[in-house]
């Protein structure tokens, strides 16, 4: 039994005139009448009671006759969904980020996508760098918002750049350097450094030896924590400084001070990591809303 076969027998059952149903379905008369033939020889039993000039149901074909409405019904509603997820107008899309670097390039690119995608869903997670490109290497997460990774974590994906952050050095309002305009790299390296975990974020530790390069000297890491919340409360409470971007400020609010560093160090590019092949249409519609948005932000700075 194939759909057809549901298709014709319902055209029939509608006219009660398999001439009529033919030449609404553009087919034969006779190859109309084989095919319900064959449905019945299919299911063993009698749908249609025939006479010369109509056909009426039989009661097991107006049972069948509402089974079969529903299963085209159905397969009809599968085609304009599957159909909807194909071109991006409906479905789910996940993708992960990390509050302390997404904070300003998040928000227009969530309200744009919405606007654009309304029946689309995005499912937003909460993870560490080293989780992100796992998940995306196993087909969890769609897109990351991650800084621009080595070579070494891009394999099989893509990294479309789209927004520079200063980087700053974050204390306590009540530290004594915070009352500095810019805080030299000589100052810095002399202070406890509050940093996040190495196995979590180790590109956190690759931009903290970048920072302390210029000055030939390491970090005196005193602490490390595994999310935004805990440093920011350490480096609140005194216990060290913290080598941050400066969007970290809309996270913190008014709890830290951010203070530009000399010699400036290279700012840390924020982008969005995807699989290199098989983009789907809302991921497609999200990069691109997020490219809009950072085009905006840039301006607006």
């Amino acid at each position: 039994m194939e759909l057809r076969h549901l298709r014709y027998f319902v055209a029939v059952a509608e006219t009660e005139n398999v001439s009529r149903a033919a030449t609404k379905l553009h087919i034969s008369q006779p190859a109309l009448s084989r095919q319900i033939r064959d449905l019945e020889d299919d299911l063993g039993f009698l749908l249609l009671e025939r006479d010369a000039k109509s056909v009426r149901l039989t009661e097991a074909g107006r049972t069948f006759l509402a089974e079969a409405r529903a299963v085209l019904e159905r397969v009809d509603e599968a085609v304009k969904t599957a159909k909807a997820v194909a071109t991006g107008a409906k479905g789910e899309l996940h993708v992960g980020y990390a509050p302390s670097l997404t904070a300003r390039i998040l928000p227009p690119t969530l309200r744009a996508f919405q606007a654009e995608s309304p029946n689309v869903r995005v499912k937003l997670h909460d993870l560490s760098t080293e989780e992100m490109f796992v998940w995306l290497s196993e087909g969890k997460l769609e897109l990351a918002f991650v800084a621009k990774p080595s070579g070494r974590m891009l394999r099989g994906l893509s990294f479309e750049e789209l927004i520079e952050d200063p980087i700053r050095l974050a204390l306590s309002p009540k530290h004594p350097l915070a009352r500095n305009r810019i805080v030299s790299l000589t100052e810095i390296v002399h202070q406890p450094i509050i940093a996040y975990s190495r196995k979590d974020y180790p590109d956190a530790h690759e931009l903290l030896g970048k920072v302390f390069a210029p000055a030939k000297a390491k970090p005196r890491i005193v602490e490390e924590h595994d999310s935004v919340s805990g440093l920011i409360a350490a480096v609140e409470s005194g216990a060290g400084v913290a080598i941050v971007t400066e969007t970290l400020t809309c996270t913190a609010g008014v709890r830290l001070k951010l203070v530009p560093i000399s010699p400036e160090p290279a700012p840390l590019v924020i982008g969005l990591s995807f699989p290199r092949k098989g983009l789907n249409a809302a991921t497609e519609q999200f990069l691109k809303c997020a490219k809009v948005s950072s085009k905006e932000l840039s301006v607006a700075s």
